[in-house]
């Protein structure tokens, strides 16, 4: 029986490309599911456009049976939060959903509040029927049944952080929407890093165009390879597809990560991995 499995339901960045062209890896936003095999615990790490599919794949699970959800918020910024508008689980008073981020609670609560007010979205976040909690996740481990959670920060444009999740031996850590070059942040990606049996890692660019996109608060397939290297990780995946990259552009870079660390994959959504 595995120890831990994640599912991608999101894996592109910036905004959804519903394009016959970007359809074999997806065009919705960040989202993923992680569990604990035989556990109920139910994890997610962030709220893209991915959410919609996660949200329909859970009510078919439970059949109407009370849901609870923690939500691991790497950041706010619109492609990582634009699906939980329409996320029916929410809107079913039996269920419970906590907000986790690096963020004080009543921070966490007002941004996700904001995205839904007026005139953005017809039903205020405030009145949704479901339970919710927020928490800040600073200087402190989550357990959800037997899986562990760690928060670190990122170097991205109004503040991010990653994730390490561990069970039963098992490891996935979490990189999205980071930018190599803060010698303390990127110490610290490899401090959690180090023996994970999957490293999730932000490559939205090629190193042609971080070139021109400095400071945007992405990384590039190279960078990810020697983080993996470095950290003797197992299986690098490559995540926050750029939304110009159709498919035939993700599989070239996987192809050029592959020469510096041959156990390379491209996040796609569909996707589950067993560990």
């Amino acid at each position: 029986m595995s120890r831990l499995q994640l599912t991608f339901w999101g894996v592109r960045g910036s905004v959804p490309t519903p394009r016959l062209s970007h359809l074999a890896f997806g065009g919705n936003t960040s989202c993923i599911d992680v569990r604990v095999p035989g556990e109920d615990a139910v994890v997610a790490i962030d709220g893209g456009t991915g959410l919609f599919g996660f949200g329909e794949s859970l009510k078919q699970e439970r059949c109407g049976h009370p849901l609870s959800v923690s939500f691991l918020m790497t950041h706010f910024h619109w492609d990582h939060i634009q699906g939980l508008p329409l996320f029916a689980p929410l809107y079913d008073p039996k269920n419970r959903f906590c907000f986790y981020s690096e963020r004080p609670a009543a921070t966490i609560e007002e941004i996700l509040e904001g995205q839904m007010s007026r005139p953005y979205f017809p039903v205020p976040f405030e009145t949704l029927a479901a339970q919710r909690e927020f928490v800040d996740t600073r200087r402190q481990e989550m357990r959800f049944g037997h899986l562990s959670v760690r928060s670190f920060p990122l170097n991205h444009p109004q503040g991010a952080c990653g994730y390490r999740l561990e069970s039963n031996g098992a490891v996935i850590v979490h990189v999205s929407d980071h930018e190599h070059g803060e010698e303390r942040i990127d110490a610290g990606i490899r401090e959690q890093a180090q023996g994970a049996d999957v490293l999730i890692y932000d490559s939205q660019y090629t190193p042609e165009e971080y070139a021109t996109k400095r400071g945007w608060g992405h990384g590039t397939y190279c960078e990810a390879t020697r983080i993996a290297r470095a950290c003797d990780v197992r299986q690098l995946v490559l995540f926050h597809h750029d939304p110009g990259h159709d498919d035939e552009s993700v599989r070239a870079i996987v192809t050029a990560a592959r020469q510096d660390f041959a156990n390379t994959e491209a996040a796609r959504e569909g996707w589950t991995i067993r560990l």
